[in-house]
């Protein structure tokens, strides 16, 4: 018997498993399949509603008894760079950017391992291999770059790595309503150039340019050591409540640990807005 998919989209729940961010808690995440040509307009629709993509799924946290994670965009038209980012900017100025289709390579693979061993050595991703890796990168159903950063030689005391250096990469989705940093990592023995910072400024630049108005950078996380740097750019929304809303003080997010209650999962499904696929 031929079977066809469902217009509509299906959701599961994974189960419950330790927080990468925030200690003694549990995650869970609500997830729907990506694929097919109705994958593009899913996506944007969904990633205004909090969700992420990873590979062929995309996701939203959704813990039993915690809302913590709200996912985070910059505005692009109100965004204005700190003291600190402006004499960033100028001090990696000597970085070139080269903008790629998503196929991943040996020495993204290499830099991928040190970022890993260095900066997240106990995290989930430690084990991937380069087949893993690869999956990563060029599994996408939507419109997805890779941007590479390469140190060229231009500014040699700032970035002393040599010619052609390969820095920093981003896998990054062009949204119809902006572009979503999917995963990024560095060169480590540069991390005194804060190459992190650096792309999701220069991210604002290229959405800038092509009238994009949002950069989304996934989820931030009161309380969390390794998500205080989103909270350091102006003009930063998060999704909360069903809302995006300008972030003010994070500190004003403090209690988002602990919540009275979370809203069952049914309940969380049917407030999702979907868009209207063809039949």
């Amino acid at each position: 018997m031929r079977h066809t998919l469902p217009h509509a989209p299906q959701f599961y729940v994974t189960a419950p498993q330790p927080c990468p961010y925030l200690h003694g808690r549990a995650e869970r995440k609500l997830f729907t399949a990506l694929q097919g040509e109705n994958a593009p307009e899913l996506n944007n629709t969904l990633s205004r509603q909090g969700f992420r993509r990873s590979q062929n799924v995309l996701y939203r946290p959704s813990c039993e008894s915690c809302v913590a994670c709200m996912s985070a965009r910059i505005r692009v038209a109100d965004f204005t760079p700190s003291r600190t980012q402006r004499r960033l900017m100028r001090r990696d100025g000597g970085l070139s950017r080269v903008n790629m289709t998503p196929w991943a390579t040996e020495e993204q693979y290499e830099l991928f391992r040190s970022y890993l061993d260095c900066r997240h050595a106990d995290g989930g991703m430690a084990d991937m291999d380069v087949f893993e890796f690869a999956a990563m990168i060029e599994e996408t159903p939507v419109q997805t770059r890779i941007i590479e950063y390469r140190c060229d030689g231009a500014d040699p005391e700032k970035l002393a790595k040599g010619d052609d250096h390969l820095a920093a990469v981003c896998l990054t989705d062009v949204l119809d309503d902006g572009l979503s940093l999917v995963y990024s990592f560095y060169d480590p023995a540069l991390q005194a150039a804060s190459l992190g910072t650096y792309m999701i400024l220069d991210h604002i630049e290229i959405a800038r340019s092509a009238r994009l108005p949002y950069v989304y950078l996934g989820y931030w996380v009161p309380g969390s050591r390794k998500m205080d740097y989103k909270a350091r750019f102006s003009a930063l929304e998060i999704y909360k409540g069903g809302v995006w809303q300008t972030l003010g003080k994070p500190e004003d997010h403090s209690n988002e640990t602990h919540p009275l209650s979370v809203d069952p999962i049914v309940e969380q499904v049917a407030r999702i807005s979907l868009p209207q696929f063809g039949r």
